[in-house]
């Protein structure tokens, strides 16, 4: 990759994705998926893993629920947290992931109040690692 494409990247996902913070709040994790996830998760970015594409998802995937999730809603390499929507919540975006993991070779379910809990301390655990020392 070339000096600065990297943040090329990151600029356009920042772009694509601040479309989606004016939008209204969505009922489905296929809606949040089409309004926050899919201009990146769909054909935009090298990097997002494109939905459907089982190699891509096959790796996240095994990380776990938990993991995968509370790792994306903070944000993770070119990522940004919530998928660049500040407004999003844990749920909503736990949605919006098990839609695209259960298009691209996974079977996930709504998580119960104790994986919701053990996403939130997870959430919790990735943001004071990522603090500023």
């Amino acid at each position: 990759m070339e000096k600065g494409q990297g943040m090329k990247t990151v600029l356009k996902c920042l772009m694509a994705c601040s479309v989606a913070v004016v939008m209204p709040t969505w009922a489905s994790g296929e809606g949040t998926y089409k309004a926050v996830c899919a201009s990146c998760h769909s054909q935009a970015f090298p990097k997002a893993p494109q939905l459907g594409n089982k190699n891509q998802w096959a790796p996240l995937i095994r990380e776990g629920q938990v993991t995968l999730t509370a790792h994306g809603y903070v944000g993770i390499r070119t990522m940004p947290p919530k998928g660049g929507k500040p407004d999003l919540t844990l749920e909503a975006f736990a949605e919006a992931l098990i839609f695209m993991v259960n298009q691209s070779g996974g079977n996930w379910q709504t998580p119960d109040a104790k994986t919701l809990q053990a996403m939130q301390k997870e959430v919790a655990r990735r943001q004071k690692a990522q603090a500023p020392k």
